[in-house]
């Protein structure tokens, strides 16, 4: 069978699979961040122009790319025989706060739009708030993996 082959290479997924989220993370930690600051500068300024070449690259080349990749590497990761129980509370947990994730990151993704058409309807506190989501996200994700409570 296709998922037994899986086997010898789950190491590799998982090294991947963390690789990825890596980098995931760290742009989602600071593309918020990139927010708070352009709403310090003033629209159309050169300033507000550098903000929003910034938060396009990273968006567009390091955090939908690293999302793609942790989602591939976690479903083969999933796929590999025994690696979840499927009615653990904790694999729940933790794909219940994957979903916030990827809502957060698509949060994030209409936000930098906002920005790019100058039409950002937010305020620089509500960025700040914004930027904490992902860290507790992560939070229950890696106590879920890890610790695996329930």
């Amino acid at each position: 069978m296709i998922i037994d082959a899986f086997l010898p290479w789950t190491r590799w997924f998982l090294a991947f699979h963390v690789i990825s989220v890596m980098a995931w993370m760290a742009g989602m930690f600071y593309l918020p961040r990139l927010f708070v600051y352009h709403c310090q500068v003033r629209v159309g300024s050169e300033e507000s122009e550098r903000f929003k070449i910034m938060e396009r690259r990273l968006l567009r080349a390091i955090i939908n790319p690293a999302m793609i990749a942790s989602l591939f590497f976690g479903i083969l990761l999933v796929l590999t025989p025994g690696a979840v129980d499927w009615h653990a509370g904790w694999w729940h947990c933790k794909m219940t706060a994957l979903v916030g994730m990827f809502a957060f990151h698509g949060f994030c993704s209409r936000w930098r739009k906002d920005f790019a058409k100058d039409q950002n309807r937010h305020t620089e506190r509500y960025y700040r708030i914004a930027n904490e989501i992902p860290t507790v996200l992560m939070m229950i994700i890696v106590i879920m993996v890890i610790v695996r409570p329930f």
